[in-house]
């Protein structure tokens, strides 16, 4: 792609906004668009990938360009990570820069290779060692492929494959998710049919997994306790095949508020929203012991989800773990109230952290012995998935190539 002088300066002004760190980086992103309705859509490409590039590899261009300034950064992730040559950028940028960035050092300390905070490089190094965190860190800069998830209450993964294929996008079937399908690039599936009328929805493959491993039967009661803007609860009442009730909880209204028409597009008529006040939410304690299987997909960090939100690891501190972690206690221990005896719990979340995962589980079942640990191994292979990760589900980008995921099974003594 030929680059201009106009297009170099929108990508060094939508990078100075996401370096900001004012909000999301998508829906910063999203705000320079509006802003800027001109852009077609080759030049929107270039500018996200470019600022997402300096998101990703921060610390290793800030050392290789010496600068922290937008417009050195948006040079440095042309050159390092995108492959632009010297050539086709002569004219346009600083040849001093130019030569800064072929003489830079390769000799870099771990947390800058790895293009990591250095407490977050400091706590995968303590809990993974420094091969395997490096490993990690490596997986999490590649950008995350694009799934989708078949709506099988409605198709199969198999014709989706092959409406696909007959609309010329590239895909296959994902190696663990039966419902999944993979897509080659980038396509804008929004406007594809099988989106528009509810055959498909976006999902990382790993996010489609936590349905698999809650595995709600036809006919149950279930909820899905932090449901957010429900893309796991879809999952679960596929899987219900519109029978049953799936409660769709969450603190934010805002983001239940999404659910409704995302439901409507994929026929879905067995999900109540319900808006929850805090952890002893009233119509939450009507529920109490009645619900055969509850999800608990926790607030996060979200560090599993770096290939796809990089901005994550710059706006979250190690303060912020702490706080996150008695959240997703709190919230484990009160919707482990929801689940009758023989019910099933699953706690999951998007994190890599020790803190946000085992620790906090290892907590739980000290407080609740009523609660037995379940094989998600095991979950999976009664379901012929072919994935273990021992007793409690752990996927990696560069292991498994799905986000970062991490789930627990429980069931409530009878």
């Amino acid at each position: 792609m030929r680059v201009s002088a106009a297009l170099l300066r929108h990508a060094e002004a939508a990078t100075a906004e996401l370096l900001r760190f004012a909000a999301p980086a998508d829906q910063t992103v999203s705000a320079y668009f509006r802003k800027h309705r001109s852009l077609g859509q080759k030049d929107r490409a270039f500018v996200a990938e470019t600022a997402f590039a300096v998101l990703r590899r921060k610390r290793s261009l800030e050392s290789a360009a010496g600068s922290t300034d937008a417009a050195a950064l948006v040079v440095a992730a042309l050159v390092r990570v995108l492959g632009f040559s010297g050539r086709a950028l002569e004219g346009l940028v600083d040849a001093e820069l130019l030569g800064k960035l072929r003489a830079a050092s390769k000799d870099l300390p771990d947390a800058v290779r790895a293009d990591l905070p250095d407490w977050l490089w400091q706590r995968l190094e303590g809990q993974h060692g420094r091969e395997e965190a490096l490993r990690i860190a490596q997986g999490l800069l590649n950008p995350a492929p694009l799934d989708l998830r078949a709506n099988l209450a409605r198709t199969g993964r198999q014709e989706v494959l092959a409406r696909l294929a007959h609309d010329g996008v590239e895909a296959q079937a994902t190696k663990f998710a039966p419902a999944g399908v993979r897509l080659a690039g980038k396509p804008a599936i929004n406007n594809h049919a099988l989106f528009r009328d509810g055959l498909v929805e976006v999902q990382d493959e790993g996010s489609q997994l936590l349905a698999w491993l809650v595995a709600p039967r036809r006919g149950e009661m279930i909820a899905d306790y932090c449901a957010g803007a429900g893309g796991k609860t879809l999952a679960l009442a596929m899987l219900m095949r519109g029978s049953g009730r799936v409660y769709a909880m969450d603190v934010s209204a805002k983001r239940l508020a999404a659910l409704g028409p995302r439901a409507a597009r994929a026929q879905v008529s067995n999900i109540h929203p319900i808006a929850l006040s805090g952890d002893n939410d009233a119509r939450a304690k009507r529920l109490a012991g009645k619900l055969e299987r509850v999800l608990v997909d926790a607030p996060c960090s979200g560090f599993g989800t770096l290939r796809r939100n990089p901005d994550l690891k710059w706006r979250h501190g190690p303060g912020a773990i702490g706080e996150l972690a008695q959240k997703q206690a709190r919230i484990l221990e009160a919707a482990a109230r929801l689940v009758k005896p023989g019910g099933r719990l699953v706690y999951a979340t998007c994190s890599i952290l020790h803190e946000e995962n085992e620790a906090i589980v290892d907590a739980f079942q000290r407080g609740a012995p009523e609660f037995k640990a379940l094989s998600c191994a095991a979950l999976l292979a009664a379901q012929k998935i072919p994935l273990d990760t021992g007793e409690r589900l752990r996927l990696w980008p560069q292991v498994h190539g799905t986000d970062g995921f991490f789930a627990a099974a429980f069931e409530r003594a009878s």
